[in-house]
């Protein structure tokens, strides 16, 4: 039995095991625990994840009852929609794997439906038209309709509903200082979330190391808080006002460690309930005028096109600037960072 044969005996099973595929891949890209990513892009308000989702169950119950008409009418479509998702990548040169994933699977999926146009086969010259095949639609009196149309109307749909952000937003204001620990050469730029999982799991981890490596005079930290969540903004301005208090390198890492408990513990979403919690912990915070410390920040993750959490960047120098992604490949990046100073110190 040759591919051809057995992908048309067995084209429902696979494309309903591709479907779930699918699914599955949107669920973990919604509660991923090895690194968070910012590319994000709405329909109509509605967050792409969940109508890719949606899109995957109509797959799944259309091949279920055998309507292959409509399964690759879908299907076309969605070649259409993957097509404009990422030249909208290439155009903000940023990739999602997630992203990227989803397209290949509904490549997979219009390939194991494909059946060549009996029109093609016909007139070569049609090619051209019919190239991505042809459906039927005797009830609607619809008679050899070109799929590359169906997948023309998918992508100029989603030209004109799709709303996208490639990097997050806080505000519009002049530039100031972001508060940092430490005045070294060696530069850590650390890029997090308080609703990242690997995110709070590197800033436990890394920070009695952090510490070490402020106590050699040698390096700067800075932490930049990237809006991934929606309530991000709020908890990093309650950390902005809490470190305005007057806070040491100790008391920086308490004031993260109690907002990232906040986050993924007590799932705080209320701001006066957020300042209760660090008052309970013997935080304080003074307000004042936050918003330059946000476009910087917003500086930041553009200089760096940051568009995952958590990111690291580490300068040895104004020509050596080392990227980790992930809390594994960050602990990597600072204990060989670490190892360096110690070995310059032994010199």
């Amino acid at each position: 039995m040759t591919i051809k044969e057995v992908a048309n005996k067995y084209r429902n099973p696979i494309t309903i095991a591709l479907a779930l595929a699918g699914i599955g891949l949107m669920i973990y890209y919604d509660y991923c625990d090895t690194e968070c990513s910012y590319l994000q892009g709405d329909i109509w308000g509605i967050d792409l994840k969940w109508i890719g989702i949606a899109y995957m169950v109509a797959i799944i119950l259309f091949a279920f009852l055998k309507q292959s008409q409509l399964v690759r009418i879908i299907l076309a479509a969605g070649l259409g929609v993957e097509v404009f998702l990422f030249s909208f990548q290439i155009k903000n040169d940023v990739f999602c794997p997630f992203c990227l994933a989803f397209a290949a699977i509904v490549i997979i999926a219009f390939i194991a439906n494909y059946e060549t146009s009996p029109a093609w086969r016909e007139n070569q010259r049609k090619m051209w038209l019919y190239f991505l095949g042809e459906v039927n639609f005797p009830m609607l009196k619809i008679k050899k309709l070109p799929l590359l149309v169906v997948a023309l109307a998918g992508y100029f749909f989603v030209l004109f509903t799709f709303s996208g952000a490639v990097t997050p937003a806080y505000a519009q204001e002049k530039n100031q200082g972001v508060p940092s620990l430490g005045q070294g050469k060696y530069e850590i730029l650390l890029f997090t979330d308080y609703f990242c999982p690997p995110c709070r799991r590197i800033d436990t981890k890394a920070e009695p190391l952090l510490k070490e490596l402020l106590a050699t005079d040698k390096v700067k930290i800075t932490f930049v808080d990237v809006p991934f969540n929606k309530d991000t903004p709020m908890y990093a301005r309650i950390y902005l006002y809490a470190v305005n208090a007057g806070a040491d390198a100790d008391k920086v890492f308490h004031i993260r460690k109690t907002l990232f408990a906040a986050a993924q513990e007590k799932h705080i979403q209320s701001q006066d309930d957020l300042i209760n919690y660090l008052k309970k912990e013997e935080i304080a915070e003074k307000g004042f005028d936050e918003k330059p410390v946000f476009q910087m920040w917003i500086n930041l993750i553009k200089q760096y096109k940051v568009d995952r959490t958590p990111t690291c960047f580490i300068k040895y120098s104004a020509k050596e600037t080392k990227k980790y992604i992930g809390d594994e490949e960050i602990w990597g990046g600072l204990t060989k960072l670490s190892a360096h100073l110690h070995l310059q110190k032994a010199k």
